[in-house]
């Protein structure tokens, strides 16, 4: 059964351009050994992630940056069985909302900064199915 599973947490203090790439590195690895896809979005201080694959391996790696001490207030926002996958093509996918994406992400933001935590579980989707249409997606964040 192919599950997505979708969280915001925020970056723990000392968080950089380099340890989010580490992340990416790191992700990108491993998924592609356990078959999950998905993206990884970055906003400020905020981190939103979907991943999606088989329930098991999707839950393992949930519980897994749960205890990573660069995460901080991990919040599952949305959990959903699905048919398919919708970013079969990425083991990690990484966008910012600097630049080129800043207008989508202010799309969805109550006031002037982009804060997943406010979303409802639809909103969180119709969000990430615009990413895959609209964004800019970027190999990673400047070190």
């Amino acid at each position: 059964m192919l599950v997505r599973l979708t969280y915001a947490s925020r970056a723990t203090q000392g968080v950089k351009g380099g340890d989010i790439r580490d992340i990416l590195a790191i992700s990108r690895r491993n998924n592609v050994r356990f078959n999950i896809t998905g993206v990884l979005c970055f906003s400020h201080d905020t981190f939103l992630q979907c991943l999606e694959g088989g329930r098991d391996l999707v839950n393992q790696t949930y519980n897994h940056i749960l205890g990573d001490k660069r995460h901080d207030r991990a919040t599952l926002l949305d959990y959903r069985e699905i048919s398919s996958r919708r970013y079969r093509q990425w083991a990690m996918a990484y966008v910012s909302s600097l630049d080129h994406n800043r207008d989508l992400f202010l799309k969805y933001a109550e006031g002037t900064e982009f804060d997943p935590y406010a979303l409802s579980s639809e909103t969180v989707d119709l969000f990430l199915a615009e990413l895959l249409e609209k964004a800019v997606f970027i190999d990673g964040p400047p070190v």
